[in-house]
């Protein structure tokens, strides 16, 4: 690891040596420079919203910042939970469970089935 740096700062010696005798790559350095700094997902934020819009924005939600961090809080407590073995299981049981549903509505199918029979058998019997 330290022969592997001791290397890249010889390459970088180098560039920069070959770089300061060529002007057109002074200025390819300057612009890839520039690149990284557009390419930054928060160059955007910092150029779009400025400091005191931002401390407005923070300012108009003061008052509900500290029930969001009991609520952040109260997640973390709960965190243990959300990782327990039960919940954790719960995508193995989805199978089982859809199962059960098709058996339930199966069951009521005949459920109303035999309610439309009984219920005829009846009005058979009150016509005797």
């Amino acid at each position: 690891p330290l022969q592997v740096a001791d290397e890249l700062v010889k390459v970088q010696v180098a560039l920069s040596s070959i770089a300061g005798k060529r002007e057109r790559i002074k200025i390819l350095f300057k612009k890839i420079e520039d690149v990284i700094k557009y390419l930054d997902p928060q160059y955007i934020d910092r150029m779009a919203v400025p400091d005191a819009m931002k401390l407005q924005f923070i300012l108009a939600e003061e008052q509900v910042i500290p029930s969001r961090a009991a609520l952040l809080e109260q997640v973390k407590n709960l965190q243990p939970i959300l990782d327990s073995a039960s919940i954790l299981a719960v995508p193995d049981h989805a199978a089982k469970l859809q199962r059960l549903s098709q058996i339930h509505i199966q069951q009521q199918e005949q459920r109303q089935d035999l309610t439309d029979s009984v219920k005829t058998l009846l009005e058979d019997y009150n016509k005797m």
